[in-house]
This record gives C-alpha cells, structure tokens and sequence, in this order.
C-alpha cells in the first residue's frame, strides 16, 4: 500500500506529519510523493488563516482526483475547528482533529473495509495531556525539528490557534530526552524544539519545570552540535534560559521573538500581553544577556482599525529595533475570532501598500545585519546543494552560500565575503 502525506503552515504540523509518517512506515506503507499516484492520502491542514483553510480544500480536491478510490485522511488545525467543512468534500474518508493522529492508521485501515467518514474530532479544550508520538524514521533535512509542546491560551484576538489546540500541554523531559537521543542517534547535528506557545513549556507539568529544563535535556545528549529554540514571546524568556545560551557553545544565539505590531493602540486590540516600551527594554536585556545575539520577529499589518499614523508609528519603531530578520504579514481575517467580527476592517489594497512599505524595511534591516559580518569567521551547518552551490545556516540564522567542496550537514568554519541574494557568500576555512 502507498501513502502520500503533505502538511501545511507551520514546523510544528511539519514534525506532526512526520511522526504519521514514521507510523504508516512501521505498518509497512510505502511513503510516495504527495502528487503521485498513492492509495491514502494524508493531508496536515492549517487554520491560521482563511487562505490556509482554502489550500486546504484545494488539496484535499486535487488527491481525490489523482486517485477518486483512495482514503483522503484530513488532520490537524483546520479540521479541528470546521470538521463540517471538511466532511462535505468529496473523497473524505478519515477526519482527525489535533489529537487521535497516533491511531490515524488504524482510522484509515477501518475507512478500507467500513463505509462512512471514520475519525473523532475530540473537544481539544479539554485535552490535558501531550499526545506523544515517537519518531520512528529520519525526516530527509539536516536540521530536525523536536515537538516538546502542544496548545496556547494566550487568546491573540485574531488567532484561531487556541481554539484548534487548547490548553497547553507539555512532554515530559525524559521524553524530550529520548527522542532528541534518537535524533542525533540518525545523524542530525542540529535540533530545533518547537511548540504551539513553546515558552510556556512545563506549565502543565508538577516541579515547577521550564523551557529550560527540556534545553538542558537536549544539551545532555552526546553528539549534538546545536540546539535552536522556535518561536517564542520576549515576556517568557528566563535568566536560566539565558545563562544556557551564554554558557553552551552549542544553544544558537538566534530568538524569535514575534512583536506583531509596533503600535500601542494596535497590540492593545489584538490582546497582545506588553506595549512597545516594554517589548524594547525586554530586547534591550536579552542583548545585554546574550552579546551578539540575532533576534527575528514577526509583524501584521493592516490589523482591524489600524490607522495610516498607527502604522507609521509601527514603521518608527521597527526602525530603531535591531531585528536581523522580520517576517511580515498582511492581517487575515478568521472567522470565530473577535478581531474577525470588527466593522472596522482594513481593505485590501491598504493592507497590500502597508506590507509592501513594512517588508523594504525588514530587507534594508537584514542587509544592514548581513553586512555586519562581512569579513569575520562563521561556523555553518550546511543543508542543500543545488548546480554546485551548497548553502546552510550560522548559528545566528544567516543563510551562507559557497561553491566550495562542502558536505551537507557537517558543520563548517567560513569566512564571510560579501552579500548574496537573501544572505551572504562566503569561502571556507576549515
């Protein structure tokens, strides 16, 4: 039998459809490509806005046509908060929401000899406990990504996410142990813990237990070379955590620390937990913590009710933040949420100009943090090779490109020479 699998949004749904793929590989399916011909499909949907939602659709369609006789498995987000939606495509056999994906093959199997839709979509508000499905096979990257938790109640007033993941729910560190042993055990250099609300790890978990505890864990582990930490909000970041990043050469100097909006008024309606005075002074002592640290973010605009003069007091801030790398977004509105149901709704063509404004400052920032390290040493963890150019990542989240002999994923000092396309060239050294 032949399973296709496909994810959409964000690393944690990847390394989800990566752990169904490991159980679909220990019940003896071949894994093919998604727009091959397969006998089950399996599709990872994503909520986080309406244009996920209608991707979602559109795959969905495009595997029932490849093959109309095959089981079209629908997980994650988008099917948790509108399995109707999902129910009513043609093709649909199986329907999980954001628990259950440990039994997604015995749902598909069932689907094989039992008419109807199979799968339960669970009341995720009430889920208390980290669905903790083992990796049972190497995903093809260098850098491997670690799921330590699940959920956020945060309640961003234009998110759906909690409503698709519930509460926060945390592995166990011995857990979080093991699975990072087999990692590296696979021959990844780098880990990359991931989560929902991943600072608020350890939350749910009795001994008072923190994000940095699971870091310790993974550093732990012989043979790692790196450890990299995914999104996380600026306000959860712990003296703990910070002496981990100064002390261990092997915990990247890199943060992501998402600010969505550089207006006070702004961050106050999207419920954000900080104003922008306090969001600087928390930057200001995560650079005095950890010297030479590289901290991304990530910016909406075009939020409901966002004026011409808060979007420039957005742009005045963004200014004077040394962010070396911002991922912008347009705000998109999603249905149940209550920035959603507001009448004062920014059009199309203002969000469109505003991005537009917002991403040729992210790209001045980045060049201007580039060009900081041009001429200085770098150790780089190459990843992908393509007409005799590899390229991979320093520990502060530069992309690096060469033409010399390197292999991909070893870790390699360079020297950097100049700006290249979204990052920099450089030779090595040893």
């Amino acid at each position: 039998m032949k399973v296709a699998l496909t994810t959409l949004g964000c690393k944690v749904n990847q390394f989800e459809t990566e752990t169904m793929e490991g159980l679909f590989k220990q019940h003896g399916y071949e894994v093919v490509p998604f727009d091959a011909c397969a006998d089950v499909y399996v599709i990872n949907t994503c909520s986080v806005t309406s244009l996920g939602d209608r991707k979602s659709r559109q795959i969905i369609r495009r595997a029932h046509r490849e093959n109309p006789q095959a089981i079209v498995a629908v997980c994650g987000c988008y099917a948790q908060v509108a399995p109707d939606e999902i129910r009513a495509i043609e093709g649909v056999r199986v329907v999980l929401g954001t628990k259950e994906r440990a039994h997604i093959v015995d749902y598909v199997e069932k689907a094989m000899h039992e008419d109807g839709i199979q799968g339960t979509i669970t009341d995720i508000m009430q889920a208390k406990t980290f669905e903790d499905i083992p990796l049972y096979d190497s995903p093809e990257r260098t850098r491997a990504f670690l799921k330590i938790e699940d959920g956020c109640q945060n309640f961003c007033s234009y998110c759906i996410i909690p409503y698709a993941r519930g509460p926060v729910k945390s592995r166990l560190p011995e857990h979080v142990r093991r699975e990072a042993e087999k990692l590296v055990s696979m021959g990844f250099k780098e880990i990359v813990l991931t989560g929902i609300h991943l600072g608020a790890y350890g939350r749910d978990l009795p001994g008072s237990i923190t994000l940095a505890d699971a870091c310790r864990e993974v550093l732990s582990v012989l043979g790692l070379k790196r450890l990299r930490l995914g999104s996380l909000e600026s306000i959860e970041l712990s003296p703990e955590l910070f002496a981990l990043i100064r002390e261990d050469e092997r915990f990247c100097a890199h943060l992501h620390l998402p600010l969505q909006a550089g207006s006070d008024k702004v961050l106050k309606d999207m419920n954000r937990h900080y104003d922008t005075a306090e969001f600087a002074r928390l930057i200001e002592h995560v650079e005095q913590e950890v010297p030479g640290v590289a901290i991304s973010t990530d910016i909406i605009v075009g939020f409901p009710g966002e004026t011409e003069e808060d979007f420039q007091q957005g742009l005045d801030f963004v200014e004077k933040m040394n962010f070396a790398r911002m991922h912008v977004f347009p705000y998109s509105r999603r249905t149940g949420t209550p920035a959603a149901a507001r009448r004062d709704q920014v059009e199309e063509a203002v969000k469109k100009e505003r991005v537009h404004r917002m991403q040729a400052l992210a790209d001045r920032k980045a060049e201007e943090f580039h060009k900081s390290f041009i001429g200085r040493e770098m150790r780089v963890l190459f990843e992908t090779e393509k007409d005799g150019i590899t390229d991979g990542l320093t520990d502060n989240y530069i992309r690096v490109y060469t033409d010399d002999t390197v292999d991909c994923g070893e870790i390699y000092t360079v020297k950097i020479d100049k700006l290249w396309r979204d990052g920099v060239w450089a030779h090595c050294v040893r």
